[in-house]
C-alpha cells in the first residue's frame, strides 16, 4: 500500500469514530467542510453557519442552517458522510473542501471527490455554493486570521456576509 491509500484509511478510520453531525430537520441550507466551516477556533455561535443564519433570519427565512463541518476532514470523508450530513428536504448546501486531502497524501482524489459530490447533491435538486480556500484566505490576509489557517470570529462573520448574496438567491429569497 502507499502511503497516500494508508493516511487515507488512518483518516477514515479517525471520522469513523466522530459523532455523525446530527443536521435539524428544518435546515434547509447545510455548510459540509472542514475546519472553517466546523469555525475551528470560535464558538459554534460564532462560526460561519450560525452567523448566516442570522443574516438569513434578517430576511424574513424561517429555515435553519445546519453545520455540518467536521475539523481535518477530507472530500473523501465529506463523501462518505454526504447522505447523514444532508438530509433530504435540504435546498443548498455551502462546500468547504479544505485543504486537508493534501495533508493526508489524497490530493489527487481531490477533485474527483469533489465532482462526485457535486453530482450526488445535483442529483437530489440541491443547489451547490463552492467556497474554496481562496475566499478563506482573503478575509485572512485582511487581518481576520486566527492561527494562519482559520479565521477569527469577525473573520468568521465576514465569510457569512460575503455568501450570503449567493445563498439567498438559491433560496429564492428577493434581494435586499
Amino acid at each position: 500500500m502507499t502511503i497516500g491509500v494508508l493516511s487515507i484509511l488512518r483518516a477514515s478510520l479517525v471520522f469513523a469514530t466522530v459523532a455523525a453531525v446530527a443536521c435539524p430537520a428544518d435546515a434547509q441550507v447545510v455548510c459540509l467542510g472542514a475546519s472553517n466551516t466546523a469555525g475551528k477556533g470560535v464558538s459554534q455561535q460564532e462560526a460561519y453557519p450560525a452567523q448566516l443564519e442570522i443574516m438569513l433570519r434578517a430576511r424574513h427565512y424561517a429555515g435553519g442552517v445546519a453545520n455540518a463541518g467536521v475539523s481535518g476532514d477530507t472530500t473523501w470523508g465529506m463523501l462518505n458522510r454526504l447522505e447523514n450530513a444532508v438530509p433530504i428536504g435540504t435546498r443548498v448546501v455551502i462546500l468547504q473542501p479544505g485543504g486537508n486531502d493534501e495533508r493526508h497524501g489524497a490530493a489527487s482524489w481531490r477533485d474527483a471527490n469533489i465532482s462526485q459530490i457535486v453530482e450526488r447533491l445535483r442529483a437530489r435538486q440541491v443547489a451547490v455554493i463552492m467556497l474554496e480556500n481562496q475566499s478563506i484566505g482573503a478575509i485572512r490576509r485582511q487581518g481576520y486570521g486566527s492561527d494562519g489557517q482559520h479565521l477569527t470570529a469577525e473573520g468568521y462573520r465576514l465569510l457569512a456576509a460575503q455568501l450570503l448574496p449567493q445563498v439567498a438567491a438559491a433560496l429564492g429569497l428577493p434581494p435586499k
